[in-house]
């Protein structure tokens, strides 16, 4: 096939001057550019960004991702690749990790971050492993890591802490 000396029409199966590419060779992709008023048919080996290659028996045809920014996409609503600053998580774009979720900042997307199980009650108020004999001491409470996070990199939030605590007895019985 000639396409003519228009370079737009190259890959084309039927090309205009003023609309460009109609219909594309078997394995490209049709994509209507649009700039400003005006618009014309291309035929690509790949979408660009922000679209996806949709094959039908009848013509391979780029469509618009319909995912809040997204770059590239597998799928009409499944993201790939999201716009700078967004974090990529089941196929959508977000600006932070939902609660569960940690951000993996070199792929920039959200994996299963640790769980943690629910507080104890704080412990007895203690010094020195006494719970005499002092004004003050500290009283711990703990959690328990229910799942591991999905890589080691990325931690665990505490499981103890401690706070200061009156002592319900600040002398001992019996002067010990």
């Amino acid at each position: 096939a000639s396409y003519g000396p228009n370079p737009i029409c190259k890959g084309c199966l039927s090309c205009s001057k003023d609309n460009g590419c109609i219909r594309c060779q078997h394995k490209l992709f049709f994509f209507l550019r649009r700039e400003g008023m005006r618009q014309y048919g291309e035929c690509l080996h790949s979408c660009p960004s922000g679209y996806y290659g949709l094959r039908t028996p009848d013509m391979n045809r780029c469509s618009r991702c319909r995912i809040e920014n997204c770059d590239s996409c597998f799928s009409r609503d499944f993201c790939t690749k999201c716009k700078t600053g967004f974090y990529s998580h089941r196929g959508r774009c977000f600006r932070g990790c939902p609660p569960g979720f940690a951000a993996l900042e070199e792929l920039m997307e959200c994996v299963e971050g640790c769980e943690v199980g629910q507080w104890s009650e704080w412990g007895t108020c203690s010094r020195n492993n006494k719970t005499c004999g002092f004004k003050w001491g500290l009283e711990t409470r703990t959690r328990q890591i229910v799942k591991k996070p999905a890589k080691d990199t990325i931690p665990c939030p505490t499981i103890a802490e401690s706070r200061r605590c009156k002592m319900a007895m600040r002398h001992c019985p019996g002067g010990k």
